[in-house]
């Protein structure tokens, strides 16, 4: 029987509190050795008489772990007795940092123990909870590596840290009052407030009705009672935006009707916000104007705090930065760049190295990809390259490919300006130096206008790598799945073969041979973004006939702009062609009268859901036609029968229901037959109009009544935080072709 070995283990295994877990079952099994770090593996020496015991156990991981794979090898020489655990050592960078950890349960009780050396620290944590990604800078994970190295142990942590009964035995993040990060509240100019207790006077301050900007694990929030959501609103200029809240556990059915997979999310350990059903569907409409509400629960020990000395149970918890930009982290420019909208700022000095937006799901699918869930960590065989996809326009993220993994970066943002290509680039060049990358194979969007293509291009001429171009919505399928299949991808905008505008597609094959069978018809987009921002427009590209043109001016549309319009779409005059599902959702909703103007991302179609939500929705005849080798759903003649209903003077909500519902029974047809000429099992759905319910769950009936099965992907976001997945996908197989 083996007694002896050298165990390597590989995987996330740096940041979890995998070395003092070895020890404490070395203490176990009496096991005599040694446990270190190598890059972003560990590695073990062990002898004793119950080896094998102890090289089970180990192999089981701590809570926050992912073991990918043990090893055990001869062990040259004697290790002497005891076991200790070493200093860390340069090693390979195969694994990965974990994402950062709401506090945990004992962590809270520490907090408010009277008299206990934790109570009242905002910044408590253990081996099992806390920051890691927001604060590592390289590894091996060791708190010099961290942004906790500008703050010294004392005396008392030092202790705990080197005490393998405690569950702070070599944590990293170990701090206290009197060594520890602080706490600072500043004015609206940045100078700061002398106070005893600044926690207590920024909740005094919230109380009141002021904002403050609230400085956590990732970035900075905004934070305002929910009396006080209108007057946030005013300042940032958001007047119809969604506000995510934050509310304590015991309040949370007073604004929501979360179901179990709801509560199963929002006690996660990774807290993200959770879109669901608001309690009252026309309630607390200063936070949101639709059904539902983002709801999420304290994740730090500030949150905890704060909110003990609050007397409201629930706070507005917005992201600082303006929609689709990166997080602001540092004080200095949070100070400058929120001047007039905070009355104050509640601090730490400890520094954010990498920043990180909360995530977002809703009903079990992740909406924005982000703190506690990346960087997402997958294993998948796309061959020996190392691959980045550096992702579409729009929510965008990253994924690096190397050895049998993908890891793909929180949430980066809209780049569609410098600050945000440039956070693309500190994204990639981070994550990239923890894995060790060097890039072989560089995946973009097709657009060739894009900033992140002209960025994989500058970075492929640097590095030597060959680019590969991947069309959007083959890349949402890509996403999906590797197998054969009939994939639907329904979405706003993405760039076609063709040059037009795709959104409403069906494909079937397998990357890289996704071959587009079957869309949504492709329409007039007058005047291109400008239809995005203004539905009306989309309508009339969609029906340009004399009635629409006459609903428009009755609704203050001048004369000559209708003219303008007119001629502008006959004449093709910049004029997108779009075959786009969230288009036509927009049209749709100005149609109805709902949404008229998009004063945030997706809101037109949002606001038709709510319109919609719990209204019986009417089956209406469908007309399909061609164009080229693929079949098409005539959207046209679907808004032309909601415009008959409308001008009979049915119920808008039963229409808005009733346009949802029939195109999603035309998509799913169109997926249907191709998957029954084809002898295809197998439909898989993307893009981010599948996060409305109403829409997918209709699909889901529609493609399992037919007989075949219906996969949507649940561990990547349905919108575009997939698509540099999916383009590290399709570019391997594609390579794998040539």
């Amino acid at each position: 029987m083996q007694n002896r070995g050298k165990i390597v283990i590989r995987g996330i295994v740096q940041g979890v509190g995998f070395r003092p877990f070895v020890y404490a079952l070395a203490e176990k099994y009496a096991i005599s050795g040694w446990v270190k770090n190598l890059g972003s593996r560990v590695e073990i020496a062990a002898a004793g008489a119950r080896f094998s015991d102890f090289c089970r156990e180990v192999s089981k991981g701590t809570v926050l772990s992912t073991i990918d794979a043990v090893e055990v090898f001869p062990l040259d020489g004697e290790v002497g007795p005891g076991f200790v655990i070493r200093s860390s050592g340069e090693g390979s960078l195969d694994g990965m940092i974990p994402p950062d950890v709401a506090v945990c349960d004992d962590c809270i009780r520490d907090i408010f123990t009277p008299g206990g050396r934790y109570e009242g620290y905002w910044a408590t944590s253990c081996v099992n909870c806390g920051p890691r990604y927001s604060i590592i800078k390289t590894l091996p994970y060791d708190r010099e590596r961290t942004a906790m190295d500008a703050f010294p142990t004392c005396t008392a942590c030092g202790a705990e840290y080197t005490d393998p009964a405690c569950r702070r035995h070599h944590a990293q993040t170990i701090a206290c009052a009197s060594c520890g990060p602080s706490l600072a509240l500043l004015g609206p100019d940045g100078t700061e407030t002398a106070c005893a207790d600044p926690v207590a006077a920024a909740a005094a301050m919230l109380d009141a009705g002021q904002i403050l900007a609230v400085r956590g694990l990732g970035g900075f929030h905004l934070a305002c009672t929910e009396e006080a959501a209108g007057v946030l609103k005013e300042r940032l200029g958001r007047p119809e935006q969604p506000l995510a809240v934050m509310v304590r556990e015991d309040a949370v059915e007073r604004y929501a009707s979360p179901t179990g997979e709801d509560w199963g999310a929002l006690r996660d350990r990774v807290h993200p916000i959770v879109v669901m059903e608001k309690r009252d569907p026309a309630g607390n409409r200063g936070i949101s104007s639709l059904h539902t509400i983002g709801v999420m629960l304290p994740y730090t020990g500030l949150h905890h705090l704060l909110f003990a000395r609050l007397r409201h149970d629930l706070l507005v918890m917005t992201s600082a930065n303006m929609p689709g930009t990166p997080m602001i982290t540092a004080t200095a420019d949070a100070v400058a760049r929120l001047h007039g909208t905070a009355d104050a700022f509640l601090v730490h000095d400890r520094e954010i190295v990498n920043r990180c937006d909360d995530s977002v799901v809703r009903d079990g699918h992740i909406i924005r990809l982000s703190r506690g869930m990346a960087p997402m960590r997958a294993a998948i065989d796309l061959g020996g390259r190392c691959i980045l996809g550096v992702g579409p326009e729009l929510n965008a993220t990253t994924t690096i490919y190397r050895n049998g993994f993908a890891v793909t970066s929180p949430h980066v943002g809209n780049v569609r300006n410098p600050q945000t290509l440039a956070y693309l680039q500190e994204t990639v060049e981070k994550i990239g130096r923890l894995l060790g990358a060097s890039f072989e194979v560089i995946a973009h969007d097709l657009h060739p206008q894009f900033l992140s293509t002209r960025y994989a291009r500058e970075l492929a001429a640097e590095c030597g790598a060959e680019l590969v171009a991947v069309q959007h919505h083959r890349a949402h399928i890509a996403a999906a799945t590797r197998e054969e299949c009939v994939g639907i991808a329904i979405d706003g905008v993405g760039y076609g073969d063709d040059g037009t505008i795709w959104g409403g597609e069906v494909f079937a094959g397998a990357a890289p041979h996704l071959e587009r069978v079957a869309h949504l018809q492709t329409v007039a987009m007058p005047g291109g973004d400008l239809a995005t921002r203004y539905p009306e427009r989309m309508l009339y590209g969609i029906l340009p006939e004399e009635e629409t043109l006459r609903l428009l001016v009755a609704r203050g549309m001048g004369e000559v702009e209708a003219g303008v319009l007119a001629r502008q779409v006959e004449r093709g005059v910049n004029v997108a062609r779009t075959s786009s599902t969230g288009r036509v959702l927009d049209a749709a909703a100005a149609l109805l009268g709902i949404c008229r103007e998009r004063t945030y991302d997706g809101e037109p179609a949002m606001k038709l859901e709510s319109a919609a939500h719990g209204v019986r929705a009417e089956d209406w005849d469908l007309e399909y036609g061609r164009e080229g080798n693929c079949r098409t759903l005539q959207t046209a003649a679907l808004l032309k029968r909601a415009a008959a209903e409308r001008a009979a003077g049915r119920d808008v909500r039963g229409i808005a229901a009733s346009v949802q519902h029939n195109l999603a029974r035309g998509v799913a047809a169109l997926a249907i037959d191709a998957a029954a000429e084809r002898g295809i099992k197998t439909v898989a759905l993307s893009g981010g109009v599948a996060y409305n319910a109403a829409i997918r769950e209709t699909i889901r009936r529609c493609v399992e009544d037919a007989g075949f099965s219906l996969l949507v992907n649940r561990r990547y976001p349905l919108g575009d935080g997939c698509i540099s997945l999916g383009q590290c996908v399709f570019a391997a197989a594609e390579l794998d072709e040539r």
